[in-house]
């Protein structure tokens, strides 16, 4: 039976990038996916890499992924451009927020520059000038291709270090014994490691099932859009609103987040968790989203299949009140999954060898790379 330093459940973002920093610093590492390639919440989302949205510890991993992410990209292309994210303030108590983050950030010594309502115009052509009060920009921040990128880093692990990759590796079982940890797959095969982590997403049924039942975690539910390509249009960067400095953590720890009010207008948004975000992927077709739902980690079917043609409409109808280019050629829409908790992220050791990490929400592919980094460290 082969035996691994450490064996890796889960080939998504935060299990891809433990993977690299485990072997990197030599170990021995077998990467499971239990699909044929990875197709959840790292592949459903913008690709938007941006710590100016977060806080805490999240915000300093999410500046250390920056750091990763290019050190990957100058040694593999894995589809890391760096044209910076922008917040769009509409009103005066959004752009009073957009200040006091501003003050924040430099004060971190995190690149950022506070623009007129006509430098951002200027600079972002494609806004109605109606919508705009002014902007936050942070040039430092990246984007990625989600249908393309942890593919490319895997394929980087697999070549650059030597992380052994199975795919349609269902993982059905998880114990200890004689001072290692065992897993075996569905189709019968066993591996042995010192380690196992089990970065799972919001797969709660094959292993540990009754855990995750009790765990407090939820699954949270987004729709999400992509128009047919338009070249024609320039939108470089990741392009978030007024309705992300009302959501986002960054700008909820600013003073005066505490007296914030949701106009009347927006009130059905909040409702479904909307917040408009908008990116440009390679073939110039436009990302659009997102809504929020939610249900417990046992209840996940609750969420449906389907997506709500009311709410996608919600959405676009919101993107066309901040835009001047056209929303409606919707190539496809689908719903995207993630879990998330309370707790910032899930961290559960079920013994010595055996560790749980999932949970980690939206923060996923701002975080994961430094979150990561620490991680493979402990114990």
């Amino acid at each position: 039976m082969p035996v691994y330093d450490l064996i890796i459940v889960g080939a998504g973002a935060l299990g891809t990038f433990h993977a690299y920093h485990a072997a990197k610093a030599g170990k021995r590492v077998l990467l499971l996916e239990k699909d044929n390639r990875p197709v959840s919440s790292t592949v459903r989302n913008f690709g938007q890499v941006v710590p100016s949205g977060l806080s805490g510890r999240w915000y300093t991993y999410g500046r250390r992924s920056l750091e990763i992410y290019r050190e990957i990209q100058a040694q593999a292309d894995i589809s890391v451009r760096q044209n910076g994210s922008v917040y769009i303030a509409s009103d005066a108590d959004e752009w009073a927020l957009a200040n006091e983050l501003y003050d924040r950030r430099r004060a971190d010594g995190y690149p950022c520059e506070l623009l007129s309502a006509a430098q951002t115009l200027a600079r972002y052509p494609y806004l109605r000038s109606e919508y705009v009060y002014g902007g936050l920009l942070f040039p430092d921040e990246v984007s990625v291709e989600p249908d393309r990128m942890i593919y490319r880093v895997i394929d980087f692990v697999v070549a650059r270090y030597g992380v052994t990759y199975l795919p349609n590796a269902a993982v059905v079982a998880c114990a200890s014994g004689q001072g290692r940890a065992e897993i075996q797959l569905a189709d019968g095969r066993s591996f042995e490691a010192e380690r196992v982590l089990i970065a799972n997403g919001y797969e709660f049924r094959l292993l540990y099932p009754q855990l995750f039942a009790q765990s407090g975690l939820v699954v949270s539910k987004l729709q999400m859009m992509q128009t047919v390509p338009m070249p024609e249009l320039a939108m470089p960067g990741n392009i978030l609103t007024g309705l992300t400095i009302r959501r986002y953590e960054s700008f909820a720890e600013c003073p005066s987040y505490a007296g914030l009010s949701t106009p009347e207008h927006l009130r059905e948004l909040k409702e479904w968790g909307i917040h408009v975000l908008f990116k440009q992927a390679v073939d110039g077709s436009i990302i659009i989203g997102d809504s929020h739902e939610y249900a417990p980690a046992n209840q996940i079917d609750d969420l449906g299949f389907d997506t709500k043609d009311a709410v996608n409409t919600l959405i676009l109808n919101e993107a066309a009140r901040i835009v001047n280019f056209p929303v409606g050629q919707i190539a496809r829409t689908w719903a995207g999954l993630y879990a998330q908790t309370d707790d910032e992220i899930y961290e559960h050791w079920i013994d010595d060898h055996i560790q749980i990490v999932t949970g980690i929400g939206g923060k996923g592919m701002t975080s994961s790379a430094g979150y990561a980094e620490q991680s493979v460290l402990v114990r």
